[in-house]
């Protein structure tokens, strides 16, 4: 009997120093700056399992779409630098309007609200997305690509001698 508490705490030594190595080496500090993320994309994976597994409603998918989508962000974020939030931070308002369409999907009976709710909060969360996006320079790649286009279709016109919709006129 004595030999199996020896052999138990031998384990639970070898462990502890373990452990004990790894956070003076500072490989936990490393986990937990960059896994951080998890504390929310977990119980909202979570949240969504509990449901889709008929433990709960479908109002629970409200914060487990919200939560899923965060630690989503959060994740890009955490591995491709915080400067990227100054372009993505209208994820924060997708993430609600998510969670909110799930619930409308998979709510019985439907409710009302919730779909033009969602809807809208999508529609705003992209259109302050591309004006923040206009900020970061993409408008020139907008006027290159307007202005290619009106090259193409001007080549496009001379090149063929025959009358189509575009050279009918008014």
């Amino acid at each position: 009997m004595s030999s199996r508490k020896d052999l138990a705490l031998g384990i639970f030594i070898v462990v502890a120093g373990v452990v004990i190595l790894l956070g003076k080496l500072g490989v936990f500090g490393f986990l937990g700056r960059t896994l951080w993320p998890l504390v929310l994309l977990l119980p909202g994976i979570f949240l969504h399992f509990m449901f889709f597994a008929r433990r709960t409603s479908a109002a629970i998918l409200i914060p487990g779409g919200i939560l899923t989508v965060y630690g989503l962000l959060f994740f890009i974020c955490n591995i491709g630098g915080w400067g990227l939030m100054a372009a993505l931070w209208p994820v924060l308002i997708l993430g609600v309007a998510v969670g909110l369409y799930e619930y409308y999907l998979y709510e019985t009976p439907r409710p009302g609200g919730a779909l033009p709710i969602a809807l809208g909060l999508t529609l705003l969360s992209i259109l302050i997305f591309i004006f923040s996006w206009f900020k970061t320079g993409a408008l020139y790649i907008i006027a290159l690509i307007l202005i290619a286009a009106g090259i193409w279709m001007i080549i496009g016109r001379k090149r063929s001698g025959r009358r189509d919709k575009w050279s009918r006129g008014w």
